[in-house]
């Protein structure tokens, strides 16, 4: 919902202003760049200004520009505003004019905010919000509107900016996914099945800064012929939050491998096959740069997952395995994935359910899963990983080969 003659999105961040100014400053210049890339690929116009702690995008599509706004990382909320001059008789006309649009009865408030030295305004913000408020009352009741004010709760809200130059009116703040711009922290490997939970994990991390390489790593024989399609599918939807970066999915041929640990460990097998995944994960770090290894990996959810199983996979590698959902509930991370658009394609059943052995090792011991893995199986990691690529948007209609994260 915007005011009449809205020609700009203000556009606000938060934690960006704990940093220090250095660091600040630099990374809203990296949130700057990221909104001009989203407002870009969306083939939205307009020209993106740095202002003292939020960023104003000037233009002629504020609705394109406020969604492209809110789903870029750092960002807390973006509002289509009008401008008008900064006295109280502008923002009262101003609060007339949106009234007369948007107001259809029901409650309403005025908040206000005034920013600046005092002496460029001589008014306060109760005296916006007393003054527009009277205006809105006005414009409803030439209406035929019966107005009603409610300053804790109200069903419309008209907000007024007040700064030294301008003020800016507007009527929403839609939210955007906080944390911090993407590109502000190094990058990370993301493991990637596809299925709800790694695709909501790699969004986490992307959130706080961090962008992400998704590896799948593909299991050959056993696994089930959607798995590649839809691992391929929720990367693309990733993809969409950082149309600046390489977010092309990685394929990992790992059936060979897969096939040979299938063979030689029975008890512990999932514990063995997802510590040689990490090895993958972090042989292809070293060769890209990564310095993290991702997972939608959570207590308890799988036998592989309790905490026992957790500490041995993780001493399969150097680098450290960041889990984000690892104390989040399914039906939280489920209602996430919805949010975040992963949800649908998510949710056709894993083959990799077919390497599970009859009894799993729920408290595995480093010693023993040490001693039970296949002879050799840190360079078969090293061999699969040198052959990892990207893969094109055309292989979503190859079955391909399974995997789990």
């Amino acid at each position: 919902m915007q005011p009449p003659g809205a020609d700009v999105v203000v556009v606000r961040h938060g934690e960006i202003g704990t940093k220090s100014n250095h660091v600040g400053k630099k990374m809203e210049r990296q949130l700057r760049e990221n909104l001009a890339a989203m407002l870009a690929d969306r083939g939205v116009e307009g020209e993106v200004e740095q202002r003292r702690l939020r960023l104003l995008v000037h233009t002629d599509d504020p609705e394109g520009a406020t969604a492209a706004a809110a789903d870029t990382f750092g960002v807390v909320s973006a509002s289509p505003a009008s401008r008008v001059e900064p006295t109280v008789d502008a923002i009262s006309e101003g609060l007339r004019g949106a009234a007369r649009e948007h107001y259809d009865g029901g409650t309403f408030a005025v908040s206000a905010r005034r920013a600046g030295e005092e002496s460029a305004h001589p008014f306060s913000s109760t005296d916006i919000e007393r003054e527009g408020g009277s205006a809105i009352w006005e414009a409803a009741e030439a209406g035929e509107v019966e107005p009603e004010v409610d300053l804790d709760d109200p069903e419309t809200e008209f907000f007024v900016d007040c700064r030294a130059e301008e003020a800016f009116l507007f009527l929403e703040k839609r939210p955007g996914p906080g944390g911090l711009p993407l590109g502000t922290q190094d990058p990370m490997i993301a493991l990637m099945s596809g299925g709800i939970d790694s695709p909501v994990a790699a969004w986490e991390v992307m959130k706080r800064g961090a962008p992400v390489i998704p590896l799948y790593v593909a299991l050959g024989d056993y696994g089930g012929v959607d798995n590649q399609a839809r691992a391929l599918s929720t990367t693309e939807t990733l993809a969409s939050y950082a149309p600046d970066r390489d977010m092309r999915l990685r394929i990992a041929p790992a059936g060979d491998a897969v096939a040979a640990v299938a063979d030689a460990v029975e008890v512990g097998r999932m514990v063995v096959l997802r510590r040689f995944m990490f090895m993958v994960a972090e042989a292809v770090a070293e060769e890209v740069g990564a310095v993290g290894i991702v997972t939608g990996e959570s207590i308890g959810q799988k036998s592989s997952q309790t905490t026992a199983n957790l500490a041995v996979t993780s001493a399969a590698v150097d680098l450290p395995v960041h889990r984000p959902l690892v104390t989040v509930d399914k039906t939280e991370i489920t209602q996430r994935a919805d949010a975040i658009g992963t949800f649908h394609e998510s949710t056709i059943p894993a083959g990799c359910d077919r390497l599970a052995p009859d009894y799993p090792e729920t408290r595995a011991r480093l010693d023993d899963i040490e001693d039970r893995e296949p002879d050799g199986l840190r360079e078969r990691a090293g061999a699969v990983a040198a052959e990892v690529e990207p893969v094109a948007e055309s292989a979503a209609s190859d079955p391909g080969e399974g995997e789990t994260a």
